[in-house]
C-alpha cells in the first residue's frame, strides 16, 4: 500500500505540475494579449498621428502651392512694373507735353489769326484791283466819249 501511496502522490505531483503549467501558461497568455493590445492602442495611436501629419502636410502642400503662384504672380507683375518708367519721369515728360501741347495751340492760334487778316487782306486787295480796274474802265469810255465831242 506505500507502493499505491507513492503512486498516488506521483499522480497528484503530476496532476499538481499540470494544473501550475496549465495556470502558468493562462498567465502568460493573458500577459501576451495584454502585451499585443498594448501594442495595437500604440499602432492605433501611431496612425493616428501618422493621419494628422499626413493632413498636415496636405494643408501645407496646399499652402506652398498657392504661395509659389502668389510669387509667380508678383514677379510677372513686378517685372512688367518695372519694365514702366517711374512716376516722376511720366509726371515729369507728361508736364512738358501739355507745356509743348500748349504752346503748340497758342502757335496755332496765331497761325489761323494771321491766316484770316491775310485772307481779309487780301479780299480787299482783289476789291481794290476790280475797283481800280472799273476806274481804268470808266475813264477810258469817258475819255471816248469827250472824244467824240
Amino acid at each position: 500500500s506505500k507502493a499505491t501511496h507513492d503512486r498516488m502522490l506521483a499522480q497528484l505531483a503530476q496532476c499538481e505540475f499540470a494544473v501550475t503549467k496549465s495556470q502558468l501558461g493562462s498567465e502568460m497568455m493573458a500577459a501576451e494579449l495584454k502585451s499585443y493590445e498594448s501594442l495595437s492602442k500604440i499602432l492605433e495611436n501611431g496612425i493616428e498621428v501618422a493621419k494628422k501629419n499626413i493632413d498636415k502636410s496636405k494643408a501645407d502642400f496646399a499652402q506652398a502651392k498657392t504661395v509659389r503662384k502668389n510669387r509667380i504672380e508678383y514677379d510677372v507683375l513686378a517685372k512688367v512694373i518695372s519694365e514702366q518708367p517711374d512716376r516722376k519721369e511720366t509726371l515729369e515728360r507728361l508736364s512738358l507735353l501739355k507745356t509743348e501741347l500748349s504752346t503748340l495751340e497758342a502757335t496755332k492760334q496765331q497761325l489761323q489769326s494771321r491766316l484770316s487778316l491775310r485772307k481779309k487782306q487780301f479780299h480787299v486787295l482783289v476789291t481794290s484791283i476790280h475797283q481800280l480796274q472799273a476806274l481804268l474802265d470808266e475813264p477810258d469810255d469817258v475819255e471816248m466819249s469827250e472824244d467824240v465831242e
